[in-house]
């Protein structure tokens, strides 16, 4: 089996690694205990989280044994990395009832079951540290010179708001938490983003100067889009692993819009395709490329909210913007063949599972289109309102669509020219009450 720091590599993982050398060979022995910690600011993770989980996901597909750090003690603190004011500070309570939920959503990446992977929270040592005992132990292990070099806390040095001495001291609080996992778990191996590097290599030497031992660390590199965005980020806000923020299928567009640039590398990352699979995508247009994206949302909905999700996420899509294709041929390890019908798509009787389908087919001749069609009077006569008022009020709050798009008025003009690439006129009303119109050519 190829070892683990290599199959990360590949897949665009690591930024830095500590002594790469010997920890290849302490990975290659088997069985090791690695940790990332997440900060319990919300009751659900993000898409930004997304490269921590799928490292500890690799890490215990290969063996090895993740720990889940949820930061209930250091979020009492406020981590200043990458930030350039201080952090809101949570309550305990708080900071419980958000662990609950960031568990459920590690679940579906990691296996927690007969101590496979472990969730800890630092607020079960940290918060019974006495200040002096931690001082004369801990804190005289620390140099201030080193401290005010590391990136975290020059950041925040230059900073109009400065930094405050609860945030410095952070980096000893995290590095204790190391030395905790060393003493307790036997880990030896931190993970995380490029901005805690000087957290983990201040916890491997703390290690090393206490416990005269060797510990490791690795860093991933900041994800961003190819136009420079920040993962995750969209016009409405974050996209989160949790269905009651983000719909699964609201998840499943995220992803499918996801730049052509960025295909590739985002199923390397957010996917665990072989990179056999995935090494010839960067070379596909077109509708090919389009069906790789394709893949890509139905692989990472499925990941953070199960395959049946996935599979109506994937039905909804088509329904709403028609389908793409995804021949055989293209990342053939996806589990998305295995749903596809014979026809290449997820056919009406798959639509109508996921109660998002349309309430029935019927037909409309081009040359009606062609004069033009108010769009409440397509609602009333294939009852998607019980009668002209009631389309008018329907489309007046908002609730009328014509092919995924918000109709802006009542008597908006329904023309051949909204006829999608299907040959079809798809109605919608609310979220769910759905009508395919196929347009014939009489």
């Amino acid at each position: 089996m190829p070892n683990v720091v290599d199959i990360l590599r590949e897949r665009g993982f690591i930024e830095q690694t500590t002594h790469e050398t010997e920890l290849v060979e302490l990975l290659d022995c088997g069985g090791v205990t690695c940790y990332i910690g997440f900060d319990p600011t919300a009751s659900s993770l993000h898409i930004g989280s997304l490269v921590p989980i799928m490292s500890l996901a690799h890490m215990q597909r290969h063996g090895h044994r993740p720990i889940a750090l949820v930061g209930g003690g250091t979020g009492l603190v406020g981590d200043p990395s990458g930030k350039t004011e201080m952090r809101q500070l949570l309550t305990p309570e708080l900071i419980i009832e958000n662990a609950k939920g960031i568990k459920g959503q590690l679940a579906r990446y990691i296996d927690f079951a007969d101590g496979k992977a472990l969730m800890l929270n630092n607020a079960d040592w940290l918060t019974k540290l006495e200040y002096i005992p931690f001082l004369r132990d801990i804190g005289r292990h620390f140099s201030v010179n080193r401290m005010l070099k590391a990136e975290s806390y020059r950041l925040r040095l230059e900073a109009e708001e400065g930094l405050s001495f609860i945030e410095f001291n952070y980096m000893l609080l995290q590095a204790y938490d190391f030395l905790e996992l060393f003493k307790h778990y036997n880990c030896r191996l931190q993970m995380g983003g490029s901005d805690q590097w000087g957290n983990i290599v201040a916890g491997i030497e703390l290690i090393r100067r206490t416990q005269q031992e060797t510990a490791f660390g690795i860093t991933f590199p900041l994800i961003t889009t190819s136009s420079g965005a920040k993962m995750g980020k969209t016009a409405d806000g974050a996209v989160w692993l949790d269905p009651d923020r983000t719909s699964p299928y609201d998840y499943y567009q995220y992803w499918i819009n996801t730049d052509d640039r960025d295909v590739a590398r985002f199923l390397a990352l957010f996917t665990f395709l072989p990179m056999s699979d995935i090494q010839g995508v960067d070379r596909l247009d077109g509708a090919e490329l389009n069906g790789a994206k394709t893949v890509l949302a139905f692989e990472a909905t499925a990941l953070a909210h199960g395959l049946e999700e996935a599979v109506q996420a994937y039905a909804k899509s088509i329904t709403n913007f028609g389908l793409r294709e995804v021949p055989a041929q293209i990342l053939p390890a996806s589990h998305i063949h295995g749903v596809n019908s014979p026809s290449g798509s997820v056919g009406v009787e798959e639509d109508a599972a996921t109660g998002d389908s349309p309430e029935a087919d019927d037909s409309i001749a081009v040359r009606d289109l062609r004069e033009g069609v108010p769009a409440f009077k397509l609602f009333t006569k294939f009852g998607l309102a019980a009668s002209g008022g009631a389309a008018r009020r329907l489309i007046e709050q908002g609730g009328g669509y014509l092919n995924a798009k918000r109709i802006e008025s009542f008597d908006q003009i329904v023309t051949d020219n909204d006829i999608d690439a299907n040959q079809m006129l798809v109605l919608r009303s609310g979220k769910k009450r759905y009508f395919r119109l196929k347009v014939r050519v009489d």
